[in-house]
């Protein structure tokens, strides 16, 4: 089957007892046995719950992986990853990295024994010295396209090169959803999600997901998932799923309005920077073009101005709401610098190329005319 098509029927079988179109929501936490471990395959909600299965398999189908293991947020995924490690084992991470990965790593990780190695651009060359400096690297973490600043790896020359060197391949494909890109098929051994975003897609639910290229490679993050309980509930699980039904028409919206508005801004003077993978002169296009079906609804921008500037223009914004997160059916700014990265060190940030004046865009589903006129506003 076709994307479109395993999106609304991947995992939702009719219910055998009703023949509901939909399967009822199961909100039961523990599951009556014949005799002891004679069951149906369920015996306690965190362990295992019909709604999760089922947004596991879709995910999983959607990915083109062999398994999936649903969280109750991006971050619980993210770490489920991590603590599948080591003390000693060492992680190289992307260039530009969402700040919550980078506290993970750094505020948690590092000091429980991880080794953490950052690359200094996005290019495989740049991993695989970063890599040099660890002395047991066995992971190699990317975002692509990336958070805030959308730059673009090859993730088939990564995983080329880290595969040589016997590490594992993790793509965090929150920006792009598996609409847009499928790591697993470009090599990749894990694609991490945060579901809040465009996988749900309406900015009501919190939840995360870790699907494998081969099931083994899921087996002890599996474990954790048990072993720890950072498990979404059902009413999260079908959240997820009802959304992930409308993912493709919605992705294609997304992807229409960014790059009209992209393409706008990079006319207005008060703008000094336009970073989307969909132009020409990006450094990233070529690549972008390659591995992603269309070039996704993030948009990234520098003002003509400093850190007071941007500040102000996110404040006068009015279809657009100053928030946290982005994906959803509605259009978001958000200011790095003090939200989604405040909690890395300034200069690192600087260094990064994530300056004060740098403002990063969700763009909805809403006309593109009035988001044009909302940012004309705001900017003036």
């Amino acid at each position: 089957m076709n994307f479109n098509t395993r999106s609304i029927h991947s995992g939702q079988r009719p219910d055998p007892t009703t023949g509901a179109t939909i399967p009822p929501i199961s909100v039961s936490t523990t599951f009556t046995q014949a005799a002891p471990g004679e069951h149906k395959g369920y015996e306690y909600a965190r362990t295992n719950n019909p709604t999760r299965a089922a947004l596991e398999e879709c995910l999983a189908s959607l990915e083109e992986g062999e398994s999936c293991a649903a969280f109750s947020s991006g971050l619980a995924a993210t770490a489920a990853v991590f603590q599948s490690l080591r003390p000693g084992d060492g992680v190289i991470g992307g260039h530009d990295l969402y700040g919550g990965t980078c506290r993970l790593l750094e505020r948690v990780f590092q000091p429980w024994g991880l080794e953490v190695a950052y690359a200094a651009d996005s290019s495989a060359n740049s991993c695989a010295r970063a890599a040099e400096t660890l002395r047991r690297p066995r992971i190699v973490w990317l975002e692509t396209p990336s958070n805030p600043l959308l730059e673009i790896t090859d993730i088939q020359e990564v995983a080329a090169a880290a595969h040589s060197r016997g590490m594992l391949v993790v793509v965090d494909n929150t920006f792009a959803s598996p609409y847009l890109q499928r790591p697993l098929a470009l090599g990749a051994d894990l694609v991490v999600h945060s579901t809040t975003k465009y996988l749900g897609g309406h900015s009501d639910v919190v939840g995360g997901a870790v699907i494998a290229r081969r099931a083994a490679d899921l087996e002890p993050i599996r474990f954790l998932q048990n072993a720890t309980g950072g498990v979404p509930g059902p009413m999260d699980c079908y959240l997820v799923q009802r959304g992930v039904k409308t993912l493709g028409v919605r992705m294609e919206k997304h992807c229409a309005n960014a790059q009209r508005i992209a393409e706008e801004l990079s006319s207005w003077s008060e703008v000094t920077d336009v970073l989307y993978p969909g132009f020409l002169a990006h450094p990233g296009h070529s690549i972008a073009a390659r591995q992603m079906h269309a070039f996704g609804g993030m948009v990234t921008i520098r003002l003509r101005g400093d850190g007071q500037t941007a500040r102000r223009f996110c404040s006068r914004l009015r279809l657009f709401a100053c928030a946290e997160s982005l994906g959803g059916v509605e259009s978001l700014c958000a200011y790095p610098a003090t939200m989604t990265h405040a909690s890395i060190a300034p200069d690192v940030r600087a260094a990064r190329g994530i300056t004060d004046n740098l403002v990063r865009l969700s763009i909805g589903l809403e006309d593109v005319n009035d988001l044009l006129k909302d940012l004309h506003q705001a900017l003036r």
